[in-house]
């Protein structure tokens, strides 16, 4: 095992009744997840709450104790259900309030006569934050301790992770190999092999994920880890599994 191996953990939580009810389709998760992976930071888990304090609360605080970060979406805007600053707040235990650097961002981005009081209550930021640039529509997003707070519509999302990210401690990227059987061999034919290999090279994850294509059932097998050389060694054991497999396919079909 590379002794350099570094590994840096997250999780989000998806905050919105709209979420749970259907009615918005989540678009941030896996471009989250996707982001993270490629920068090293390993998303573990990921929760979706409705816009309830106590709810929001109690997944917070949970999360943020287990997980190196928690990337948060939703629930920062100008309405009355928009409550997941106030909820922080409170999971941390400080005071929330108008932050001035919050005030001047949305006085230079709106138009006189167009900050309302409802608008502003996109400035109210839990003291001791810091701001999280929001180059699309002006109101910040915030960091306190290890919990990333972002909007919820995803050009934004993802322009504030652009801006959050490489602020953070990240690890070793995971390396990702593909094996794939081919045609006709499922996962039934490869399942009791393959979890031979799995439990001998514990320092990487194997998957198993099949498919339909045009030669009928099809099987790719994904070997990731950290370890360059702890991938290599498995992806060649599952390599020489397929290459058994097949073989004794061809002998059953009477091809050799």
């Amino acid at each position: 095992m590379n002794d350099a191996v570094k590994t840096v953990t997250a999780a989000v939580l998806v905050i919105g009744d709209e979420i749970l009810s259907g009615r918005t389709k989540d678009k941030n998760i896996g471009y989250i997840a996707e982001y993270l992976t490629g920068v090293g930071i390993d998303l573990s888990e990921v929760r979706i709450v409705p816009d309830v304090e106590g709810e929001i609360i109690a997944a917070l605080n949970a999360l943020r104790s287990r997980y190196d970060y928690v990337f948060t979406t939703g629930g920062i805007g100008p309405t009355h259900d928009d409550i997941t600053a106030d909820a922080v707040a409170k999971a941390f235990g400080v005071p929330i309030d108008h932050d001035p650097r919050a005030v001047a961002i949305l006085k230079a981005h709106y138009a006189d006569g167009q900050l309302t009081q409802s608008r502003l209550r996109m400035a109210r930021i839990p003291q001791g934050a810091d701001l999280v640039e929001n180059p699309v529509s002006g109101a910040p997003g915030f960091m306190i301790g290890n919990v990333i707070v972002m909007a919820g519509v995803p050009a934004i999302m993802q322009r504030m992770l652009d801006n959050i990210v490489p602020t953070l401690v990240s690890g070793t990227r995971m390396i990702s190999e593909t094996v794939s059987p081919g045609p006709g061999i499922g996962e039934g034919m490869i399942a009791t092999p393959l979890g031979v290999i799995a439990r001998e090279h514990p320092q990487v994850s194997i998957g198993s994920y099949p498919s339909f294509g045009p030669g009928g059932f099809e099987t790719h097998l994904i070997i990731r880890g950290k370890d360059p050389d702890a991938v290599a060694t498995a992806k060649l054991a599952v390599e020489l599994m397929v290459r058994h497999v097949q073989e004794d396919k061809q002998m059953k079909n009477g091809q050799i």
